[in-house]
């Protein structure tokens, strides 16, 4: 992917604008989904108690609410996680990050890691929302990554996602090849963690991501306007 072959709308649509920090207060949260309105990403990703406030600030714009269940560890039961996503939906968020559950994966738990995944997506799909399964990568083999994204696609996820942003390393090429890899070409993949850059989201771009956790959204989109707008202005 290139500032060449790529217009503002579509790279604009990649971006989930990140703003789940725990010490933002409301009015930070607040200007940073308004950010998101102005630039015109895919969606404010926020905290689960910050959803009826952006999704009362994107009302009637083509800017979604995102949220986090589960977030940040995964270790919530599975009740409370339906609880969390349930809530999170009634509050006007329209699609879920949903942290699975780390040591029941690393334990061969695999059943347990389903059907979790599986009564999410039912929960959301039946209210029209999307779900994104995070592996928290970090702290996974490469085996246990890939048999966490097929889990996810068995599970009927719409997106596969590296991790929160969280824990020790986020987003890495490799991962996210393996990942692209792993699920079949309907399932989408999702960076998190580390993507701070244009030229590194075009690179995560280039490998098949389609959506992109970023806290430095103005930074990134305004560099793409200001090299699509040289590049125009060298073809005179």
């Amino acid at each position: 992917m290139t500032v060449e072959s790529l217009t503002y709308a579509a790279i604009a649509k990649t971006i989930d604008h990140s703003l789940l920090r725990p010490e933002l207060d409301l009015d930070t949260v607040a200007e940073g989904v308004r950010l998101a309105v102005r630039y015109d990403v895919a969606s404010a990703t926020v905290r689960p108690a910050d959803v009826l406030l952006a999704a009362e600030l994107v009302a009637g714009t083509g800017v979604l609410v995102s949220t986090v269940v589960g977030f940040p560890h995964g270790s919530s039961t599975t009740a409370t996680k339906a609880f969390e996503a349930g809530r999170a939906l009634d509050d006007g968020a329209h699609e879920l990050d949903m942290v699975l559950n780390i040591g029941r994966l690393r334990s061969g738990r695999d059943d347990e890691v389903l059907d979790e995944i599986r009564t999410i997506v039912e929960l959301a799909t039946a209210r029209n929302a999307i779900v994104k399964v995070i592996l928290e990568n970090a702290f996974l083999t490469d085996e246990q990554k890939v048999l966490g994204c097929r889990l996810a696609e068995e599970g009927g996820a719409h997106f596969v996602k590296s991790s929160t942003g969280y824990a020790p390393t986020g987003a890495t090429l490799e991962d996210l090849a393996l990942m692209r890899a792993a699920v079949s070409p309907h399932v989408q993949v999702k960076a998190a963690g580390g993507v701070r850059t244009l030229d590194a989201l075009l690179d995560v771009l280039s490998i098949g991501v389609t959506r992109v956790g970023a806290t430095t959204t103005e930074t990134m989109l305004e560099d793409f306007k200001a090299r699509k707008a040289a590049l125009e202005t060298s073809r005179g």
